[in-house]
């Protein structure tokens, strides 16, 4: 069976029923648009697109797997604000000839993914297309609070970060040299845990600056320290090599610290906190920020990969 031959509406409806609307739903799936509650009167929006041989393979991941994958990296754009994520919509573009249990599949990843944080997949819409795309918009809600954005970094402020960083990075690589061990690496890339409540916390924490690691920390904190014109150095000694991830990168030479440094997708969480703030639960220091630009390692220029450049396919 193909989705051709059950046709765009009736996908519509299977993929619909597989679905659970949560609190921050008034009216789901089934009319012109969704409505979903705005309790704080402004809504936090962000979105994403997974393109196939780019953000994912079918022959590595399952369909549940990328819905996973697909729902976690907007959501974690959400939790970045210091919001509440509350909505998802998805569009998926396919091949005709897909089977549609695909589809389903990918929904029940999508809802799963969506329902540990109390959000719906609302709504969205589907393509015919030769190449099977998947892209998703999130919406939060921010409580009342401001918006934590990445230009409000001041020197002397501590960075810190929460969730991990490095494992699907490692996982990709053990993938793409044709091994499906470590296990736990590999399904670190295949699903990411990110750190979502440890946004809203760092928010009533007064972080100054937030930012979703999802193309690698210098990269993404590059972006902080260019937003808010300030500069920021990052302790090596402040990230722990897992044992797995030692062995992993002794056995295919790399080391272990691009992963860590340059590696996407764990969607982590890296802030900036006053020195004198008290760090909320989970998060940790790692670093400072002070005046003048750029990222660095240890006080000095990391001349290694900085993170994913979505236009050139390799880590800059």
């Amino acid at each position: 069976m193909t989705v051709t031959d059950v046709g765009e509406f009736g996908l519509i409806d299977r993929v619909t029923a597989r679905l659970a609307q949560g609190e921050s739903c008034l009216l789901g799936p089934g009319d012109d648009g969704a409505v979903v509650a705005a309790p704080d009167r402004r809504v936090v929006a962000s979105t994403d697109v997974l393109v196939e041989g780019r953000h994912f393979r079918r022959d590595w991941s399952a369909a549940r797997d990328v819905g996973h994958r697909a729902a976690a990296a907007n959501l974690a754009d959400i939790a970045a604000m210091g919001a509440t994520p509350t909505a998802l919509l998805v569009a998926l573009c396919m091949p005709a000839e897909l089977d549609p249990a695909w589809a389903e599949e990918l929904a029940d990843g999508l809802g799963a993914e969506a329902a540990l944080v109390g959000a719906s997949v609302v709504g969205g819409d589907m393509s015919a297309s030769p190449t099977l795309t998947i892209a998703v918009t999130a919406l939060g809600d921010l409580a009342g609070r401001p918006p934590v954005v990445r230009s409000g970094a001041r020197p002397g402020d501590v960075v810190a970060m929460a969730g991990r960083t490095g494992w699907s990075a490692a996982g990709y690589t053990v993938l793409s040299r044709g091994f499906r061990t470590p296990r736990l690496l590999v399904e670190a890339f295949r699903r990411p845990e990110v750190p979502y409540a440890a946004g809203p916390a760092a928010a009533a924490a007064g972080a100054t600056a937030m930012i979703d690691v999802s193309d690698g920390l210098l990269a993404d904190l590059g972006h902080v320290a260019t937003a808010s014109g300030v500069a920021i150095d990052l302790r090596r000694e402040a990230f722990e090599v897992p044992r797995q991830m030692r062995d992993a990168a002794a056995a295919l030479g790399v080391d272990p610290y691009t992963w860590i440094l340059a590696g996407g997708e764990d969607h982590a969480l890296a802030a900036t906190f006053p020195q004198d703030a008290a760090l909320p639960e989970g998060w940790r220091a790692v670093g400072r920020v002070a005046a003048g630009a750029g990222v660095t390692v240890d006080g000095a220029g990391y001349d290694g990969p900085r993170g994913w450049d979505h236009f050139r396919r390799t880590a800059e």
